[in-house]
């Protein structure tokens, strides 16, 4: 029946066609498109509408034929028209009206429906908004780099793509046939039904038992996980190339474009930070961190590698390697690297010769942690891993839990290592991951019980078994592993458990190598075939993703309320600093360093300030007050013991000579290099007002004391100076009568300064004289009078003898004692020797100043050299030698020290500053005080907030 109508209906479209009924035009079908014809036009299959019988009128009222209305050959066909010639053009009007209204009502219910279908569509697609970020971000700014208008316009037109398209006609006239061959009669049922027939009487197979039933659908229940896992392992590795490719587009510049921090590298900044602040400051933080925890040589280290994909710890056998907890931060880049958080260098992870350096660096950073008498240290290392594919997270690698001290280890390591185990657990945001080996009895392992203390509930634990390939060899009861699996041998509780294989035991294995081995050692394995392992809880891949998404759940669930903890901290110091320094800057440690470094290095410019002449003035002073000793004690006293002026001048050559070969050099070096240590002491501790801050005072004095200790005078100095005070030394002429008095100016200030000094010695040795006596009510010793009549004899031999040598004869000692038992006192000869000594002293100072006024008189006779004259200056010339030489010797030091040593000086304290600029421990040690500590607690508060800040942001944005 449907044909017959199909071929009527034909029929009836071919005559409207072919004929002309008076309208020399195509039919309006044949102007559709072919797509639109297909859809319309009843002879098309494709269609299911049936159209109404047709309308001849709406031929003869249509606006569309502006022609005029005539009769038709068409009209005398008996459809039931009647032919109305009145108020034909009010008809129009009206079914052009209801047109309107159909059109109008079509148009607003049809937008409802297609808004309502898409709002289901809509709801019905799941949120890929979570999956954003595996699009790259060049993706989303194509539209700034390619301009698709120059797409559009290069891509063909509508008529060329119609060209392209299928003849949808002949594909009609196709499915018309293949319908006919499966009709109902038609050969080619009959044929199909037959081979039905025949394959049902063959299917007659023998019946198998349940059993074996239940093993086919495992195994082919096993076959399609390994098969859809390693379409899986395949598509990740191509969406891993091509983000590595993107990725290093990017990192090369060619979109131009600064690469933001990614979010688990600002995640790791907020976590360095928060370390560092902990250790000088009890603050509680709550921020999330993967902490892998396990007993010693469970495999902790080898399952963080194969998160990391690189063999990057030290391995020994049977021994602890790690000494000290190590932070890994892994997060995703173009090349697989490592770096350390306080150096540049990358390690190339792809290179065995880096990742050798790598181990050996991190060995050799365990080892430097570690004060002397420990085993284990609480110092953190913070290591950064990149590479393609790598899931975000960062990772906290633990010492290994231990039940026996062994030799050779502190006697508290065991409690050491629980009590970092437990500082890092107690932690309620960070997330275990419980390692235990499977190769060993349960009852042995000592980290179940510590992470059930600290983990209950079991909220963010998760349970790793390694080793499972030797645990399916060793274990006689398959059953007892799938037990640790599913929770039910420890009493520990867990998010999830997993079951891992991390080699054979070979530290050489390539990463590679032990994927390989472990996806062969699931897919051989009873313990999956049997269904004592489910497939998503096998491999370190399916650990790696668990543990990345248990990860940012509980970032995003505590962040926030660790910011608004910082924020609370931060009021209660700001609140405290305006209560106790309310007129000073908030100047952490690094800035009050910057701050002291300006001022001491002004300090050191402020010595190239000094005047000449006052440079001149103190080395000239400081080194007479030297040299003067050995002037008066070993030059001038020896030459004025003799007869005559001619023996006088060559000892006093003779001496000089020696003086100046052996010592005067050495002397004059020390007494530059100590007046420059003393004006630069004078600078660094003056104070200067109010501004003096006394927070500096240690760091001065430890930067005077370093550049001091780090200074040397210059080696040849001593060789030009010894020259130059040959010279001066040998000149024995006095220009004009100015110089010869201030020769014996010079000489009268030595003499009486040294009578003076020589005068309180007596005094010392004698006691206190009548006077002191009466008027103070003291009195002298049973040794000062002794000495007190010893100085009277001796007095006495002077006035006999106003000429006498500076030394007591022994007949003389001999008499002075006779004379002195005489009167019933005993004296020992060394005292009358030591008396002596200080007498003649005195007597002699006297009379050369007694000589020096005489003297005043003689520079005439001196230009005469004495010639037909009594007066002899001889010890005026040599104090005026002396003179001239302190003199030369000031002027050429002070070149020096304003020339060259200044500077070395300033350079020094330079070197100095930088080298504590550097040393943390140095800077803490010197820069102490409540208002800098609270100054850095602020700082580090306020940062770790902004960067807080800034992660909220980051992580908002990535949702």
């Amino acid at each position: 029946m449907w044909r017959t109508r199909a071929a009527a209906a034909c029929v009836i479209c071919r005559s409207l066609a072919n004929s002309s009924y008076g309208i020399k035009r195509k039919s309006p079908l044949q102007n559709l498109h072919l797509v639109s014809r297909s859809i319309h036009h009843p002879c098309y299959p494709s269609s299911k509408f049936q159209r109404p019988p047709l309308r001849i009128s709406i031929q003869l009222f249509s606006s569309l034929n502006r022609l005029p209305l005539r009769k038709t050959k068409l009209l005398d066909v008996k459809y039931g028209y009647q032919s109305h010639r009145n108020f034909w053009l009010a008809r129009l009007a009206s079914r052009l009206l209801k047109i309107r209204y159909l059109v109008l009502g079509s148009a607003v219910g049809g937008g409802y429906t297609a808004k309502k279908t898409y709002d289901q569509w809509k709801d019905m697609m799941p949120d890929l908004d979570e999956y954003k970020w595996i699009v790259p971000d060049f993706i989303w700014e194509l539209d700034e780099h390619i301009d698709f208008e120059k797409l559009i316009k290069a891509l063909p037109d509508a008529d060329d793509l119609a060209k392209l398209l299928p003849d949808f006609d002949k594909i009609g006239e196709s499915f018309t046939s293949l319908k006919g061959f499966f009709s109902p009669g038609s050969p080619g049922e009959t044929a199909f039904r037959a081979t039905d027939q025949g394959y049902d009487n063959d299917k007659q197979y023998k019946k198998v038992s349940d059993k074996e039933k239940i093993d086919q659908l495992q195994e082919e229940l096993l076959r399609t996980q390994l098969k859809y896992q390693r379409m899986l392992e395949r598509l990740e590795k191509e969406n891993k190339e091509l983000r590595k490719l993107v990725l290093q587009r990017d990192d090369k510049g060619i979109h131009q474009r600064k690469l933001k921090k990614s979010l688990i590298d600002m995640y790791s900044e907020v976590l360095d930070i928060l370390s560092d602040y902990d250790a000088s400051y009890n603050t509680q933080d709550h921020l999330p961190r993967v902490v892998v925890v396990g007993d010693q040589s469970a495999g902790k280290t080898s399952v963080l590698e194969m998160i990391a994909q690189a063999r990057i710890f030290p391995r020994g056998s049977g021994e602890m390697m790690t000494r000290s907890p190590v932070k890994v931060t892994l997060s995703e880049g173009p090349h697989h690297v490592a770096l350390f958080k306080d150096s540049s260098r990358e390690f190339d992870l792809t290179k065995e010769e880096d990742l050798a350096a790598l181990r050996n660096e991190i060995e050799i950073r365990m080892r430097n942690s570690v004060k002397e008498g420990c085993t284990v240290s609480t110092e953190t290392i913070s290591l950064s891993v990149k590479g393609p594919g790598l899931q975000r997270m960062v990772l906290v690698d633990l010492p290994g839990v231990i039940s026996t001290v062994t030799s050779g280890m502190a006697p508290d390591t065991k409690e050491t290592i629980f009590s970092i185990s437990k500082a890092y657990m107690q932690n309620p945001n960070a997330i275990i991951l419980c390692i235990q080996d499977g190769s060993v009895d349960a009852e042995r392992s000592i980290v179940t019980d510590l992470v059930s203390q600290m983990d209950p509930q079991g909220k963010r634990t998760i349970f790793v078994l390694t080793k499972v390939d030797l645990a399916e060899k060793n274990v006689a009861s398959p059953s007892r592993i799938q037990q640790i699996i599913e929770g039910k041998l420890f009493p520990m509780k867990a998010l999830g458990y997993f079951a891992v294989v991390t080699g054979k035991g070979n530290s050489s294995e390539s990463i590679e190598s032990i994927k390989e081995y472990e996806e062969e050692f699931f897919q051989n394995s009873k313990l999956l075939k049997t269904c004592m392992l489910k497939a998503h809880q096998v491999t370190t891949k399916n650990l790696s993703l668990a543990v990345s998404d248990c990860f940012w759940k509980m970032v995003r669930e505590s962040v926030e309320q660790q910011a608004d903890a910082f924020k609370a901290t931060r009021f209660n110091l700001e609140t405290e600093w305006k209560n106790n320094y309310p007129r000073l800057r908030e100047l952490d440690r690094n800035e009050l360093f910057e701050k002291a470094k300006n001022e001491i290095l002004d300090e050191v410019i402020s010595l190239t300030q000094v005047t000449p002449k006052h440079w001149e003035e103190i080395l000239q002073k400081t080194l007479w007050e030297r040299v003067s000793t050995h002037v008066i004690e070993n030059i001038y006293l020896p030459a004025a013991q003799t007869m005559n002026s001619g023996t006088f001048n060559t000892t006093v050559d003779i001496k000089l000579k020696q003086w100046t070969d052996k010592q005067l050099p050495n002397k004059a070096v020390e007494v530059a290099w100590e007046t420059l240590q003393e004006e630069f002491s004078r600078f660094m501790t003056e104070q200067k007002g109010k501004e003096h801050d006394d927070i500096f005072d240690k760091l001065k004095q430890a930067v005077k004391e370093e550049s001091i200790k780090r200074h040397k005078w210059n080696e040849r100095a001593e060789d030009s100076l010894r020259v130059i005070q040959h010279n001066a030394l040998e000149d024995r002429s006095i220009s004009d009568k100015q110089q010869w008095d201030a020769a014996i100016h010079f000489m009268e200030e030595t003499l009486q300064s040294r009578l003076k000094d020589t005068e309180s010695v007596i005094e010392d040795m004698v006691g206190p004289d009548w006077k002191k006596r009466w008027l103070y009510w003291i009195g002298r010793t049973k040794e000062q009078n002794i000495r007190n009549e010893t100085k009277n004899e001796l007095e006495k031999l002077i006035k006999c003898n106003e000429e006498h040598a500076a030394y007591l004869a022994n007949d003389e000692v001999t008499t002075v004692r006779k004379n002195l038992e005489a009167r019933g006192i005993t004296v020992d000869p060394c005292l009358i020797k030591d008396t002596w000594h200080q007498i003649y002293r005195r007597y002699f100072l006297k009379t050369a100043l007694n000589h020096c006024n005489l003297c005043r008189r003689g520079f005439y006779y001196y230009q005469r050299h004495f010639v037909d004259s009594e007066l002899e200056c001889n010890d005026i010339v040599l104090f005026w030698r002396i003179q001239r030489m302190l003199a030369i010797t000031a002027n050429t030091l002070r070149q020096q020290l304003t020339n060259t040593e200044v500077r070395r000086l300033e350079k020094n304290v330079k070197e100095v500053l930088e080298d504590f600029a550097e040393d943390n421990e140095k800077k803490v040690k010197l820069l102490t005080g409540k208002r800098v500590q609270l100054a850095e607690d602020l700082k580090k508060v306020r940062e770790i907030q902004e960067k807080l800040e800034a992660f909220i942001e980051a992580l908002h944005q990535e949702k």
